[in-house]
C-alpha cells in the first residue's frame, strides 16, 4: 500500500514497508505511516511499564553528578576472558583469543597513546578490577520467551525521534526544558538540540522540511570491529557537519561545492593521505587541491602536511581550506593540522534496534536506542597532545590506582580532555528519548579518548567508504546495506574482518554469538573455509543476524530500557555472558603473547 502524505512541509510517497534493493543489497526502512501505526501498537505493548510506576523521561530528575562506579569509563569488553572456550572452560595449549587489538594498538600521530601493550595485561587502577557491568550476567531468556514476535517488531518500528507531524520530538520538548534536565537552573537547554531530519538527497546531504540543507551529511563506513556489528545488538548511522564557514564562499554565501571540497580536505587531513574526489574545478575555489601548481580540474586532494614547508622544487602550496574557512584560517580563527578536525566539527550517531522485514531480512529499525552527539570545542596542536599523552603515562606510573576524573553535566555531556564534548540521549522506560545522566555518559569518555585506535577521538569517519564506491560513500544504510561490500585489505595484506574473526574465535569480544561462531568454525575450532571465502566478498555474511537472533537481542535491550539500568550496562545479551571476568587480577597477563597490529591503511574497496 502506498499513499502520499505531507511530512514537515515535504510531500513524500510512503509505503507500508519500504525496501531498498541496490545491486543485490537490501536494508529496509520503516516509513512514517507504518511508524505511526507501530508507535500506537508499541504504546499498548508497553502499557505494563506505566503500571509499575516508572516515570516518563520528562518527569525524571537527571541532574545528579553521582557516579556509583567511577571507573565505568572502562567498557565491558575490557573484562573479556581471553583463555576460555565458548563454554567458559579454560583452554590450555592454544593461543589466547585477542579482541583487545581492535582498540589497543600502536597509534598514529597526533594520537600518541601507543597502547598495544594493553593487549597483554589488565593494567587497571586497583578499584577497576571489579567489573561494573553487572547486566552482562543477567539471564533474559524468560523475558524473551514471554513476548510475541509481533509485539517486539511493533515496538522497534515505533518512531521515537519524530512527532506525527514530522517535527523532531526532542527539539519540541527541549524548548521548554523539564526541571529535572536543567542542571544549571537557568530555564534553558544548554546542550545539543537535535536538528537532523534524516532526509538525505542523492549526495547524502540532509534537508529540513522546507528543503534547506541542515549541514549534516551522512556517510557509509566499515563498522568498528566487534561491538558495532549489527549481529551483536544494534544498527547505527553516522553523520558529519562542518561549521557554517566551511559550507560557504568567501562572501558567506552557502555553496555545496565549497562544502564538498572542504569535507574532502578534512578527510585527507584526517587520513593523512591523498583522497580521490569527483572532478572539481579549482578556479572558483582559488585553491590548488591536487598540488600540481595550477588551478585546473582536480580529481584528488593531494595530502601534504599543512604545517610543513614544501620541499625544494615542489610547486604545491601548503594544504588549506576553501571558501570562508580559508579566510578564517588565515586570520587564526580556525586551525588545520595533520590527523585533526577543525574546531566546530560535529558528529551525530543514531544507534537503533534491529528490524525484521516482511521478507525476513534484517536491517535498521525506526526506533532509536540512543542518539549520540559530539562537537569539537577546541583545537590542540601536536605538541600539546604529545605532552598530554606523556603526562598521562607518567601519572599512571606515579599513581597507578588513581581513577580518571570525569567532567560534565546532564545538559552539556562530558569532555574527553582532547577538545571534544560528547553528549547522548537514550530511551526512558516508555521508549521516548531523554538526555543521558552524567553517570550514563561516562562510558563515552574511555573509548573516545583513551585508546590507540581512534583518530582525533573518532572511529567512523576514518573508516568511510572511499570515492569510487556506491555514491562515493555518501549515503545512508537505508539506501544500500552490507550485501556485496567486500572485506577491506589490511596493511599486512589480510582481510580486516576475517582477521578479527580469527583473532577472537568468533564475531564478538565475548565469543557469545553462537550464530557467527558456528558459521565460521566447527565445534573443535576448525575454520569453515567456505565461510571465510564468502566473507571476502560480502560482509553481510558476518554482520547480519538471523531474524530470531535480532528479535532476541531487541528483547534483551528492551528489558534494560524498562529497568532503566543502563548504569549497569547496555550491551544486549539474552543469556549470561560466560567469557567475561566479574573481577580481574590486577596486572595479570591476558595470555596474549605478541600484540596484534591494527589494520593500518585500508587498501580494499567495497
Amino acid at each position: 500500500m502506498t499513499q502520499t502524505v505531507k511530512r514537515g512541509g515535504s510531500w513524500l510517497k510512503l509505503a507500508a514497508l519500504s525496501t531498498s534493493v541496490v545491486g543485490g543489497a537490501s536494508l529496509f526502512w520503516l516509513t512514517q505511516e507504518t511508524s505511526v501505526v507501530a508507535s500506537a501498537h508499541a504504546r499498548d505493548v508497553a502499557a505494563d511499564v506505566a503500571k509499575v510506576g516508572l516515570p516518563h523521561g520528562v518527569d525524571m530528575d537527571l541532574r545528579s553528578d553521582t557516579i556509583r562506579r567511577p571507573w565505568s569509563y572502562i567498557p565491558p569488553q575490557c573484562y573479556t576472558r581471553t583463555q576460555t572456550d565458548a563454554g567458559g572452560q579454560v583452554e590450555s595449549g592454544v593461543p589466547a583469543h585477542n579482541p583487545c587489538y581492535a582498540c589497543h594498538q600502536d597509534s598514529r600521530a597526533p594520537n600518541f597513546l601507543d597502547d598495544a601493550d594493553a593487549q597483554t595485561a589488565w593494567s587497571f587502577a586497583e578499584p577497576a578490577v571489579e567489573n561494573p557491568w553487572s547486566n552482562l550476567f543477567r539471564d533474559r531468556r524468560a523475558q524473551a520467551e514471554a513476548l510475541r514476535d509481533e509485539d517486539v517488531d511493533a515496538y522497534v518500528r515505533g518512531d521515537n525521534y519524530f512527532d506525527p507531524d514530522g517535527s523532531i520530538t526532542l527539539a519540541r520538548v527541549l524548548r521548554e526544558v523539564p526541571t529535572g534536565w536543567d542542571s544549571n537552573a537557568d530555564g534553558r537547554w544548554s546542550g545539543y538540540t537535535p536538528d537532523c531530519y534524516f532526509d538525505f538527497d542523492a549526495e547524502g546531504f540532509d534537508r529540513d522540511p522546507a528543503g534547506r540543507d541542515t549541514g549534516w551529511r551522512v556517510f557509509a563506513y566499515y563498522p568498528f570491529l566487534g561491538t558495532f556489528f549489527p549481529t551483536n545488538g544494534a544498527t547505527d548511522d553516522v553523520l558529519i557537519r562542518l561549521p557554517a564557514a566551511f559550507r560557504a564562499r568567501e562572501d558567506g554565501t552557502p555553496d555545496r561545492a565549497v562544502y564538498a571540497a572542504n569535507l574532502a580536505i578534512v578527510e585527507a587531513v584526517i587520513r593523512q593521505s591523498d583522497i580521490a574526489i569527483a572532478p572539481t574545478d579549482e578556479a572558483p575555489l582559488g585553491v590548488d587541491l591536487d598540488g600540481d601548481g595550477e588551478l585546473g580540474t582536480a580529481v584528488q586532494v593531494r595530502y601534504r602536511d599543512p604545517l610543513a614547508h614544501p620541499a625544494a622544487g615542489d610547486p604545491s602550496p601548503p594544504l588549506t581550506y576553501v571558501g570562508r574557512a580559508r579566510t578564517l584560517l588565515a586570520e587564526g580563527d580556525v586551525h588545520i593540522g595533520a590527523g585533526r578536525y577543525p574546531e566546530g566539527t560535529e558528529f551525530l550517531h543514531s544507534v537503533r534496534y534491529l528490524g525484521v522485514g516482511g521478507d525476513g531480512r534484517v536491517g535498521m529499525a525506526q526506533r532509536m536506542k540512543e542518539l549520540r552527539y559530539m562537537v569539537k570545542t577546541g583545537f590542540q596542536d601536536a605538541r600539546t597532545l604529545r605532552m598530554a599523552a606523556y603526562e598521562e603515562v607518567m601519572e599512571r606510573r606515579r599513581f597507578p590506582d588513581r581513577l580518571r576524573h570525569i567532567v560534565g553535566t546532564v545538559e552539556r555531556g562530558v569532555v574527553n580532555g582532547q577538545g571534544w564534548r560528547l553528549q547522548g540521549f537514550i530511551e526512558d522506560a516508555h521508549g521516548a528519548l531523554r538526555p543521558q545522566t552524567l553517570e550514563e555518559s561516562t562510558v563515552c569518555v574511555g573509548c573516545h579518548s583513551g585508546i590507540g585506535a581512534i583518530t582525533d577521538g573518532t572511529f567512523a569517519f576514518p573508516r568511510r567508504f572511499a570515492h569510487g564506491t556506491f555514491r562515493d560513500g555518501w549515503y545512508h544504510w537505508r539506501e544500500r546495506g552490507f550485501e556485496g561490500v567486500g572485506d577491506p585489505t589490511r596493511a599486512d595484506g589480510r582481510g580486516e574482518f576475517a582477521t578479527y574473526v580469527r583473532a577472537v574465535g568468533g564475531g564478538d569480544e565475548f565469543r557469545g554469538n553462537d550464530e557467527v561462531r558456528s558459521r565460521f568454525f566447527d565445534e573443535h575450532g576448525q575454520e569453515h573455509r567456505e565461510a571465510f571465502e564468502a566473507l571476502r566478498g560480502d560482509l553481510s555474511t558476518l554482520l547480519l543476524p538471523s531474524p530470531a537472533r535480532a528479535r532476541a537481542l531487541n528483547v534483551a535491550y528492551w528489558v534494560t530500557v524498562r529497568e532503566q539500568s543502563f548504569w549497569q550496562g547496555r550491551d544486549a545479551s539474552v543469556t549470561p555472558a560466560v567469557n567475561v571476568h566479574a573481577r580481574v587480577e590486577l596486572d595479570a597477563a591476558t595470555g596474549v603473547e605478541e600484540p596484534l597490529a591494527g589494520p593500518g591503511p585500508r587498501l580494499g574497496l567495497p
